[in-house]
């Protein structure tokens, strides 16, 4: 069994979206292990999205480069530049702002191959482009040149994690060991046996 993380950001928590959003990810056969709402700070957040990924933080560039291109706009006219690491810092500094404007629901959901289905499930990360059925897709619309030209990150609703390596990281630093718990859900036998 693996397990992933999932934020509900204060977008999905404001609108009302908590049992919408966790209802998809129980329907769908994953277990909830850990569950809590917090209101984060700031160096929580700092080491949510730490600065010092920068791989992460060029991906994140290139992300806001690519949509741009796609609607034919010129980047430099939101950030001054083309260079992925800036603009990958800048979308960083605003996640981290969106992230501590309200409560976060935060999740530990575990089942067989967790990570991939959760982020299937959540959809693109930006909601304009997510399909249909997702999460981003059915109940979010923004898109990156709105946010962009807002000064804003993308509201999207949920943070998934990307990998196993980043799962284990976000579970040490959300939950501590008591808070997550190991129980038998009803219909286990049925999804695993």
């Amino acid at each position: 069994m693996e397990r992933t993380l999932v934020l509900i950001k204060p977008d999905g928590v404001k609108r009302g979206l908590i049992g919408e959003i966790i209802t998809r990810f129980e329907k769908v056969g994953l277990k909830i292990v850990a569950c809590k709402m917090v209101w984060p700070d700031k160096e929580l957040i700092a080491k949510h999205y730490p600065m010092d990924r920068i791989e992460w933080v060029k991906q994140l560039g290139q992300k806001s480069i690519d949509s741009y291109k796609s609607y034919g706009k010129d980047i430099k006219q939101i950030y001054g530049t083309d260079d992925l690491e800036q603009i990958g810092r800048q979308v960083c500094l605003w996640l981290m702002g969106y992230l501590t404007l309200g409560p976060v629901v935060v999740l530990l959901l575990q089942g067989h191959r967790a990570i991939d289905l959760v982020r299937k499930m959540t959809g693109n990360t930006i909601p304009a482009l997510a399909n249909p059925g997702t999460i981003r897709g059915d109940l979010s619309l923004d898109a990156k040149d709105l946010a962009d030209s807002l000064k804003r990150p993308l509201y999207n609703l949920v943070h998934a994690s990307g990998n196993t390596e980043e799962a284990q990281y976000e579970e040490k630093l959300w939950f501590k060991p008591e808070e997550i718990f190991d129980y038998k859900r009803a219909g286990e036998e049925i999804m695993y046996g």
